[in-house]
């Protein structure tokens, strides 16, 4: 009996534990949210971070599709093979990157370089208590270096996952007129054909919640970080495992009210 009590008092601070991190991330991402819509607004500082978010993550990103997409046409070219079906390959690949590579890649990637940047920064911030000087000058810290980052995360991911979706399509295009003898101009009119409206908006609207996620994670990691230089590690860390892990999830969720 005690044994049994002991397992349920470890399940319930277990429980108890991630409902309260649960709670703190939905207020902290509440209070980002109330300063993205509310004055003064720091439309250099938007800028500043579209920068960081979209332009330079567009290497990574692309690439990132490139290969994918060339593997993926591959890969169905095989197993299509075994069922005498090599030309559902234009179709099957731009219905796998538009609704699901694409999105989850990008944001993977973006989650990669920006969520540990973001967290790196204002953990140092926190450690260093430049926040609380912040504070202090009566400048509000969550207006100023939260707030542009979620509204700048979430405007550029959705751009930066319609540039990976096509050079994720493309890189299918060439590995198939290229190594496995499609013709061009019957491989883009199959791929136009089955390409669906509702593909790219579920594929755009995927992308806006991974972008809103992947800076909110590491905001708040940063945010809440403490323990001088081992702090900023951790923050970083939990920042990119939070990002992907909620990403996944998201994921699902979209899917299974989108298609489901």
């Amino acid at each position: 009996m005690e044994l049994i009590v002991r397992l349920l008092a470890a399940i319930g601070r277990v429980a108890t534990g991630a409902l309260a991190v649960l709670g703190r991330l939905v207020i902290f991402a509440g209070q980002g949210l109330v300063r993205i819509v509310t004055p003064p607004f720091y439309p250099a500082r938007l800028v500043e971070q579209m920068a960081l978010v979209g332009w330079f993550s567009l290497p990574v990103v692309g690439l990132t599709a490139l290969f994918t997409g060339a593997a993926l046409a591959q890969q169905i070219f095989v197993g299509g093979s075994r069922f005498n079906a090599e030309s559902t390959v234009p179709a099957v690949t731009v219905i796998a990157v538009v609704r699901e590579l694409g999105p989850v890649l990008a944001g993977l990637m973006v989650a990669g370089r920006v969520s540990s940047a973001m967290a790196a920064e204002l953990a140092t911030m926190r450690v260093t208590e430049q926040l609380d000087a912040m504070v202090m000058l009566r400048t509000d810290p969550l207006r100023y270096l939260v707030a542009p980052r979620l509204l700048a995360s979430t405007l550029m991911l959705p751009l930066l996952v319609l540039v990976a979706n096509i050079i994720g399509v493309m890189g299918g295009f060439l590995l198939a007129t290229a190594r496995l003898g499609f013709n061009a101009a019957q491989y883009l009119e199959t791929t136009a054909r089955y390409l669906e409206a509702d593909d790219i908006r579920s594929s755009l609207v995927k992308a806006a919640v991974f972008g809103f996620i992947v800076a909110l994670a590491g905001c708040y990691n940063g945010w809440r970080a403490s323990g001088g230089a081992a702090g900023v590690g951790r923050a970083t860390t939990n920042a990119v495992v939070a990002a992907f892990l909620l990403i996944l999830l998201s994921n699902l969720v979209i899917t299974v009210m989108v298609f489901g």
